[in-house]
């Protein structure tokens, strides 16, 4: 059997949106150094279980930090203190026996909590559908090599295509700014030639629905970059700002 460490979580626990929060205290003990975090979770859960008790409510999916599911504070650091780790990569090795683990949810009044360790992303959807999409029609692709795109700018729309819309960045961040994540949408299509079409419209309308919901101002802390488990660059944001420029510009002068 491999090596073993004993936990104490601090977990918040919150029957549902409407209902007050607060924290409850879990031993875990026999915890596998080599489990995952929510692997960790599982046991727990398993154990609460047994016991008649209710199991802590957490997102998962495909668990090996691709969906953007997962998603929780571990200390204070979203996804954990690790760097370039999701909740679900990061592994029980990286504690120490006798460690102290306060989870709780990602704080942001746009992401408002379901329950437990649950929160409602639906506005990183809803801006998307605001503008992060191309004008092609199904079926109606054009062979790839057809159209030659630059090998920066391909790179560098590779690297914005990365965002897995976690919500790290949001959570990370001290005014709770979406910035990063419509940043990098906007910018990984407005890099390549097929997003050309709706680019200055896309930049408006997603910025607009996002400071619809609710999220707050970059003031260029730098959190989010630092807290990306796939480390998207700030650098995006500004290329977002110069596109806002030009499209408030060509609305002006075209209206």
């Amino acid at each position: 059997m491999g090596q073993t460490i004993r936990l104490t979580l601090k977990v918040w626990r919150q029957g549902g949106p409407e209902e007050p929060g607060y924290f409850h205290m879990y031993e875990a003990k026999d915890i596998p150094t080599d489990a995952s975090f929510l692997e960790m979770l599982d046991i727990v859960n398993e154990r609460l279980e047994r016991e008649g008790k209710e199991p802590i409510a957490f997102d998962h999916d495909c668990r090996e930090g691709i969906c953007g599911m997962c998603g929780a504070m571990v200390n204070g650091h979203a996804h954990g203190a690790e760097s370039m780790t999701t909740l679900c990569q990061l592994h029980m090795r990286k504690f120490s026996d006798g460690d102290t683990l306060v989870i709780e949810p990602f704080r942001a009044e746009a992401f408002p909590v379901i329950k437990d360790l649950v929160v409602d992303r639906s506005a990183f959807d809803r801006i998307i559908m605001a503008g992060g999409y191309i004008s092609v029609r199904t079926s109606q692709a054009p062979e790839a090599h057809s159209i030659l795109v630059p090998k920066k700018e391909a790179d560098d729309a590779f690297d914005a295509a990365q965002c897995i819309g976690c919500g790290a960045c949001v959570a990370a961040c001290p005014n709770a700014s979406a910035m990063l994540f419509v940043a990098a949408k906007v910018s990984h299509l407005g890099l390549l030639p097929q997003g050309q079409p709706e680019r200055w419209q896309r930049v408006r309308e997603m910025i607009r629905q996002m400071d619809e919901e609710g999220f707050g101002n970059c003031t260029n802390h730098y959190e989010c970059e630092a807290a990306c488990p796939k480390g998207i660059s700030v650098a995006n944001i500004a290329q977002l700002n110069r596109d806002n420029l030009m499209a408030s510009l060509r609305a002006l002068f075209t209206s």
